[in-house]
């Protein structure tokens, strides 16, 4: 529910960055070409002086640059490297996410093997935790025994009262049955803390996959419900009545989808926004029971709920009368089960990787350790990430990344001020809405409080129970508090970074700061296409087709002319259309609405990013490093952060479900603009990187 735009998707992120690039199977730029190409590109006429940062190994030089420049930097790389069994998508993400996977796997089994640790102190949390997800010999032994509370509470379940009181338990275990609900900020009031209610229910990734018809689409949905059916197996059901019970889930998930938004109108954040009285609230929908479902949360004092999806809200409310009980019931055991899957015996584990394998491609499953690493991040990712930070992040690191941000900074201001098509009055609410930014990087200056948690080596699911309960009273806490600006939405190791609206920040996380993305060892050509770009992909959030609609508070308001909003969309429009051509498999397009936002922060960044190193080199003399020169190397090393090997079903989940597009597309999409590029390396108007000078866009 939480309003931010990251690098890439956060879930992605934690299923081992599956879907943060593309490989480049096809792609609208094959390699013929006009260009003065590679040959003028690593010329040794001039000394060459040699660099570190940018893998010059990885360059194709078979292909020219201003032809497909995605594979000219990375062809080698992806030639050379194809996906582990393991994976999804395999690149730089990927790579330094290994990286960083082997600092914490040492941290989390020093933890683990330290059972001295005094009771209640992060290191015994941490260190039970892992333990207790890496002993697989307890979790077969103990079988489904320890979910047995859980489910004895839905078979208690007796009337509509207590199905709503129910629900109000599953948000707080995080089941995502129904609605997914919490706290957080009031987006036209942004020092307050408001309840959120969303869409939900849906254990499919989307809800096109439940109503599209296509091949595809059907062998996923065939594929669920064998995962179903299968789960309910092995909690003892016979075969038929394991089959009825998928076929009720099916059912009511499928409804539930009919009633749910589209991803694209879900990017519209006034839509979003319906703020309605708990007393209003229980006069239109009065099956949902809001009294209930608040009381279960410990959120009875709140006055109002903002209602994202009202039409899916209507829909639930006729449900929960309509639908048999028994129903309701079956399908809350499911979306328990199927919630903690990857902490039960390994056959509960097997049947979820074997749906995940028609999802997503994936030939074998990851290993234990990863798996259980990701799931110890995602619950006490503060606790463990502080002794993280004191392996891997220097405080060198953290003042230059600043610097960085700083100068990116004054090159959008510079940006705002020179555009042609905004008014001044517009001008000024954007630069005080870049003035107000807040920085976020490295890791908390404040790190989170795990007291209120419990956590012990005698069973991996109920830690995991435990730590989601832990997740939702600390935000549903916050409800009448003053806005806690100190937090962060993502652990100091994640390889990733974001913008929050509502916050008007940009954060940072020490896992990203890093080679390839910053080398403090490179030349600033390389850090600025790398981390610059980065910095400058967060900071245009700000200001891309969501982000413009939150003024410099962070609240949900509109503070352009109308004259300036429109010429606004006019080039935002140019952008969409250009992505809607992209093709990375046959018939599969990507998805210029969905992506739009990301689209714009990267075409931005990069445009920033390379302004803010142009100042950066004024006065410098600009040598040749490995051949290359400094805008040469500014965007090889943009491009070589996108190398990314991916399968075709991860490919088509990417496109369906991802606001992010697939890597070759944010390589070429944005540089096939950038009439710096052309110059840097000499493209021809004719070249295929090249767009027609009245198709190109440009906004900032």
């Amino acid at each position: 529910m939480k309003n931010r735009n990251s690098l890439t998707l956060a879930a992605v992120a934690a299923a081992g960055l599956a879907l943060a690039g593309c490989a480049a199977s096809t792609t609208p730029t094959a390699a013929t070409t006009t260009a003065p190409a590679a040959a003028t590109a690593t010329s040794t006429e001039d000394p060459i002086v040699p660099g570190v940062g940018l893998n010059v190994a990885n360059i194709d030089q078979t292909v020219a640059p201003c032809d497909n420049f995605f594979q000219y930097a990375s062809g080698n790389w992806l030639k050379n490297n194809p996906i582990p069994a393991s994976e999804v998508s395999w690149g730089s993400f990927n790579e330094l996410f290994d990286k960083n996977s082997a600092v914490q796997r040492q941290i989390l089994e020093e933890a683990a093997a330290n059972t001295s640790a005094a009771k209640g102190t992060n290191a015994q949390k941490v260190g039970d935790f892992y333990a207790a997800a890496m002993d697989s010999m307890a979790i077969e032994k103990a079988g489904i025994t320890p979910l047995k509370p859980e489910l004895d509470r839905i078979a208690a379940i007796k009337d509509l009262k207590g199905l709503q009181a129910s629900l109000g338990r599953q948000q707080l275990i995080g089941t995502g049955s129904v609605f997914n609900m919490g706290v957080g900020q009031d987006e036209k009031n942004s020092t307050q803390y408001a309840v959120l209610l969303y869409q939900g229910g849906l254990r499919m990734p989307d809800r096109d996959y439940y109503l599209k018809d296509d091949a595809r689409s059907k062998a996923i949905r065939n594929a669920y419900v064998t995962y179903i059916t299968n789960t309910f197996k092995l909690m003892g059901e016979t075969p038929a009545v394991a089959a009825k019970n998928a076929a009720t889930v099916m059912r009511l998930e499928t409804r539930m989808a009919k009633a749910s938004k589209s991803r694209v109108d879900l990017r519209d954040p006034y839509a979003n926004y319906n703020k309605m009285t708990v007393a209003e609230l229980q006069k239109q929908y009065p099956n949902v029971g809001f009294p209930t479902l608040l009381a279960q949360q410990n959120l009875s004092s709140a006055k109002s709920v903002i209602v994202g999806q009202p039409a899916f809200v209507k829909e639930a409310n006729a449900m929960l009368k309509a639908e048999p009980l028994s129903d309701w019931k079956t399908y809350l055991r499911w979306h328990l089960v199927s919630s903690v899957a990857a902490a039960l015996p390994q056959a509960y584990v097997d049947e979820s990787f074997k749906y995940t394998q028609t999802l997503t491609g994936a030939k074998k499953m990851q290993p234990r350790w990863k798996r259980t690493l990701r799931a110890t991040d995602l619950a006490l990712g503060e606790a463990f990430g502080q002794v993280y930070v004191d392996k891997a992040f220097t405080p060198e690191a953290k003042q230059k990344a600043m610097e960085m941000v700083n100068n990116i900074k004054a090159s959008m201001a510079e940006h705002i001020q020179q555009v042609d098509w905004m008014s001044a009055a517009t001008k000024a609410e954007a630069l005080k809405k870049l003035n107000a930014f807040t920085v976020k990087i490295g890791y908390p200056d404040k790190w989170k409080d795990y007291s209120a948690l419990n956590i012990s080596r005698d069973s991996y699911v109920q830690n995991v129970l435990a730590s989601r309960m832990f997740a939702a009273n600390f935000d549903n806490s916050k409800l009448g508090k003053p806005i806690d600006r100190n937090e962060w939405g993502m652990t100091p190791p994640t390889v990733n970074a974001y913008y929050n609206p509502p916050m008007n920040e940009i954060v940072f996380p020490a896992g990203i700061l890093q080679p390839p993305f910053y080398d403090p060892k490179a030349d600033d050509a390389v850090n600025y296409g790398g981390i610059g770009a980065v910095i400058g992909h967060e900071i245009t959030h700000g200001f891309d087709d969501q982000g413009r609609q939150y003024d410099s508070q962070g609240n949900l308001r509109d503070w352009w002319t109308k004259e300036d909003a429109e010429k606004f969309d006019q080039r935002a429009a140019i952008v969409g259309t250009q992505f809607d051509a992209f093709t990375p498999l046959d018939s599969v397009h990507v998805n210029g609405k969905l992506t739009m936002g990301e689209n714009l922060a990267d075409l931005g960044g990069l445009n920033i990013a390379y302004t803010a190193l142009q100042k950066a080199m004024a006065g410098k003399p600009k040598t040749k490093i490995d051949g290359f020169t400094p805008e040469q190397r500014f965007f090889l090393a943009y491009a070589q952060i996108w190398r990314t090997n991916q399968r075709p079903e991860a490919i088509r989940q990417q496109v369906l479900t991802d606001p992010h597009s697939p890597a070759q597309y944010r390589t070429n999409g944005p540089l096939q603009n950038m009439p710096q590029f052309f110059e840097a390396f000499g493209c021809k108007d004719d070249a295929k990187m090249v767009r027609a000078a009245n198709q190109r866009a440009k906004i900032w």
